[in-house]
Order: C-alpha cells, then sequence, then structure tokens
C-alpha cells in the first residue's frame, strides 16, 4: 500500500506541473503583427515630365528579369507594384540611393504619360557598371570574306576565336605588338588652319577630299602621322557635330594625292601589307576590318569584315597586333556609359584569326 501510495502523489505532482507550463505558454503568446500592403496602380506614381532627349538622362538601367517592382519612395516598406518587363521599356535612371535608384518611366512609351518610381538595385544594372559577362562575343550582324558578303552567319567562329581577358594580360601583350607606329613628320607643318609640306623650300598645301560632306558642320583635318611602310601621310578628318571619324592617307611627294582611307584609327602591318582598323559602329556594335594593301596599284583589297554587335571600343589607337595573327582591343559592353561621378567599365577581348584563313 505504501508503494501506491507514493506512485499516486508522483503521479499527480506531474500533471500539475504540465498544467502549469501550459497556463505560462498561453500567457505569452502575443499575436503577430500583419502588415497590409496597399494595392496600387502605376497611375499611383508622382507625374513628370518624360525624356524627350536621351542625352539628358545622366544614366539608362538594364535588367534581364521578366517583372520589375516600382516603389513610390527609395523605401523597401513603402507600397509597390510588380511590372512585367517589356522588350521595349526603356529606364532612365536619374538619381542612386542605397538600395535604389529613381527612374523616369513612360507607361507605353507614351512621353506624356511619364513617371517618378524607385526600383531595386539588385533588378537593375546602371550602364556605367556594365560588363561583358554573359555576353557572347561571337555575335555578329553580319560579314565580308574577301568579296563575299554573309547576312546568314551570325557567329565569328568561322573566322577565328574571341575571348574576354584581364587588363593585366592586355598590357603583358602590348610589350609584344608588331604593327607600324606611325611618325610625325618634321616637314609637315600647320599654317593659318592649313596643313602644309616643305622641302627643300618647295611649299604644298594639303587641301582635303573633295567628296567629304560637310553638312554636319565644319571639317576639321588633324595630321596624324607618317606610315614609313606606304610612305604615305596619315590625316584624321571630322566634324564638330558627327561621331564618325575617316582616316585619309596621302602621297605628297608631287602634288598631295588621297591614296586610300580607313574608318578608324589605322593598324598597320607591313610583313603582311595589311591595312586594319577596329572602331565603333554608329548602329550596331563595331566594325574589324582587315584589307591588304596592293603597291603596284596603291590600293586595298578586301579580305575581311565583321560587324560585331555586343561591345564598342574604348580607344581605337590602344587597339595592336602580335604574333600568330592575334589582335586586342579595349572595349565597352553594348550600351555601357559614364555618368557623372561614375566611369565606364572596360573591357579588354583578344582575336585569334584561324590559321591560313587568307
Amino acid at each position: 500500500m505504501k508503494i501506491s501510495y507514493q506512485f499516486i502523489i508522483s503521479s499527480m505532482m506531474v500533471v500539475f506541473v504540465g498544467c502549469n507550463q501550459k497556463d505560462k505558454t498561453s500567457e505569452t503568446t502575443k499575436p503577430e503583427a500583419k502588415v497590409t500592403q496597399k494595392i496600387i496602380t502605376l497611375a499611383d506614381f508622382k507625374k513628370i515630365k518624360g525624356v524627350d532627349n536621351v542625352q539628358d538622362v545622366p544614366f539608362q538601367l538594364f535588367t534581364k528579369l521578366d517583372s520589375v517592382q516600382f516603389f513610390v519612395a527609395p523605401d523597401k516598406d513603402s507600397a509597390h507594384l510588380k511590372k512585367a518587363n517589356h522588350k521595349l521599356d526603356n529606364f532612365y535612371g536619374f538619381e542612386e540611393f542605397d538600395d535604389f535608384y529613381s527612374i523616369h518611366y513612360s507607361i507605353d512609351n507614351n512621353i506624356s504619360n511619364s513617371i517618378e518610381a524607385f526600383v531595386l538595385k539588385s533588378e537593375f544594372t546602371a550602364a556605367f557598371d556594365l560588363t561583358l559577362k554573359g555576353v557572347n562575343l561571337y555575335e555578329i550582324r553580319s560579314s565580308t570574306f574577301k568579296e563575299s558578303d554573309d547576312f546568314n552567319n551570325k557567329s565569328f567562329e568561322k573566322f577565328g576565336t574571341i575571348s574576354e581577358i584581364s587588363e593585366q594580360e592586355f598590357k603583358a601583350s602590348s610589350k609584344n605588338r608588331i604593327g607600324e607606329a606611325l611618325v610625325k613628320n618634321p616637314n609637315i607643318t600647320l599654317k593659318d588652319n592649313n596643313w602644309i609640306y616643305n622641302e627643300n623650300g618647295k611649299k604644298i598645301i594639303i587641301t582635303q577630299r573633295e567628296d567629304i560632306s560637310t553638312e554636319t558642320g565644319p571639317l576639321a583635318n588633324e595630321y596624324v602621322g607618317q606610315s614609313p611602310f606606304l610612305n604615305l601621310e596619315v590625316f584624321k578628318e571630322n566634324t564638330d557635330e558627327a561621331v564618325d571619324s575617316f582616316y585619309s592617307f596621302y602621297n605628297i611627294k608631287n602634288a598631295p594625292m588621297f591614296e586610300l582611307g580607313t574608318q578608324g584609327y589605322p593598324q598597320i602591318l607591313p610583313t603582311k601589307s595589311w591595312v586594319t582598323y577596329i572602331s565603333s559602329n554608329n548602329d550596331v556594335g563595331s566594325n574589324f576590318v582587315i584589307t591588304q594593301y596592293l603597291p603596284q596599284t596603291k590600293r586595298q583589297e578586301n579580305l575581311l569584315y565583321a560587324n560585331f554587335t555586343n561591345f564598342k571600343i574604348a580607344d581605337e589607337k590602344k587597339a595592336f597586333w602580335t604574333a600568330n595573327d592575334t589582335f586586342y582591343a579595349e572595349v565597352y559592353p553594348l550600351n555601357s556609359a559614364s555618368s557623372k561621378g561614375k566611369k565606364q567599365k572596360a573591357a579588354y577581348i583578344k582575336i585569334q584569326l584561324k590559321a591560313n584563313l587568307f
């Protein structure tokens, strides 16, 4: 009987303690606070004057997401909505905050129906932060091999390889460049806005080509230097308003005569009689051109033209050739642009032509 009594007391204590814990738990339980998101539409955002000139935009924003979030303020707790991303959408950035960019957005691309919104930095990339990561460098819009145009092939692979390299590799490789350096001819001087060739007391005014259009503004003629291999003087011709530059090659021994030209800073390889260049294309990407100089006729024969679509050229003068038909250039990702206090992120590429391509 004694044992049974102890068992009953013990059981009662267990039950008592269990009940006490349950009561304590119920006393400390509090209802969770719920934040109710206000349902908004694009009509709830601040109306602003639309962007009618992209040049006035501090920076553009890009995204690969199918949908993005628009906030009414640079605060993650502020009212916001999710908007489907369309191919023709433009996101014009104006200010940068800790986690947000402020943008001007035209609804349905209607400038008169524009709003200010705030977007998450994590969902966008600013133009000055664009890189070549994930970019298909091989993509081309068209090509010309010798005299054969090709608008169907969209890859550079049939001509060679192209890859992104580090700045360190670019600088190290530049020490092995094999192209010809253009050297200033001391007999060519600028006087009264005219370039004059002076030798043994004989003065010849070097006039610009007559077929250069001046519709975009006054034509400027800048002396670049002489090509010892071609024995020609190189001038850079451009206008105040046009982006394009044209490099003219003149024979000035007897009378100034235009002989050939390039649409980018010339990279000349005497060992191959190549006159080449790489330059940004006004429409899409950049142009890579190789021509063969024929001294007998003093003309160029086209070997290769490729219009790369996914990068622009940073500085044409920094491009160079090394042995084994290898070409290097400093580039920018497509749509890359600097803004106030922000620099573009330069990238570097290496093009390796196939052996015996020509």
